[in-house]
């Protein structure tokens, strides 16, 4: 009994060594885990309606042990909280002693941009909240996490958007008058604006008395303007506001934007 009792206290003690030695070395190999986000060389691309910006990263394993199902999320929010996006890339497996280098890959679908909540990002500048969270396993077994918060810019594909006053109407002919609405806007994007712009217009008494579509191209990070042709209904009062719908496929579309006529 005595010699049992004995061995059992050897197991023991046996047992607490080897977990002080897996702890020491399992917490060396999490010093020695290396993440590098190479945002400067990040790429931005458009697929389906969908902006992506790939950011290359690699992970160095120089601990003890592999790590797997390595998680990197980042999530996207607007300054009023709304979710912009919320991406994740994994790696199942990096071998102790080896260098994995992969692209984590940002979506943020602009359709989604249209909704109530977010239709503000189209006109405004702002920035993102970004939250970064680096979640794995440790010889599969211990879960580890980090996490890190910045901030991201971003440019509004319709940024300053303005209409200018409408020059005196010419008569066109017996029923219509003709005129130019100016339009301009900043395209503070990453992506082309390829597509039409229809505009309608409405009197004080809310009847449609003219409209207009315009096919345009706005390069990234430039500025348009143009001059809208106009044939009004001869008789249409006075104006109250131009109803804008921009549709620019595959990327988005979206309408009314109402802006008074003044």
């Amino acid at each position: 009994m005595k010699q049992a009792i004995r061995a059992f206290g050897i197991a023991i003690y046996v047992l607490w060594i080897v977990v002080m030695v897996f702890t020491v070395t399992l917490v060396y190999s999490a010093t020695q885990l290396g993440v590098d986000l190479d945002t400067e060389n990040s790429q931005t691309s458009t697929s389906g309606g969908t902006v992506i910006m790939s950011v290359p990263f690699s992970v160095t394993n120089k601990g003890f042990y592999d790590i797997s199902n390595l998680n990197i999320t980042t999530t996207l929010e607007e300054t009023n909280g709304a979710l912009v996006s919320n991406s994740s890339t994994v790696v199942p497996l990096i071998s102790s002693g080896n260098k994995v280098d992969a692209t984590h890959k940002i979506s943020i679908t602009l359709n989604e941009l249209t909704s109530a909540s977010l239709s503000r990002l189209l006109f405004n500048d702002t920035e993102f909240a970004v939250d970064l969270i680096l979640g794995l396993s440790y010889a599969r077994v211990v879960p580890l996490k980090i996490s890190t918060n910045s901030t991201m810019q971003w440019g509004a594909p319709l940024h300053n958007l303005a209409i200018g006053d409408i020059p005196t109407p010419q008569y066109h002919n017996s029923s219509h008058v003709e005129t130019v609405l100016p339009l301009s806007f900043e395209n503070h994007s990453f992506f082309n604006l390829n597509g039409n712009i229809r505009i309608e217009i409405i009197n004080t008494s809310n009847q449609k008395v003219g409209s207009s579509t315009i096919q345009i191209s706005a390069p990234s990070q430039n500025d348009y303007s143009t001059q809208l042709p106009l044939y009004l209904l001869v008789g249409s009062g006075s104006l109250k506001e131009a109803r804008l719908y921009f549709d620019f496929p595959p990327i988005f579309s979206y309408g009314p934007k109402v802006m008074p006529i003044e």
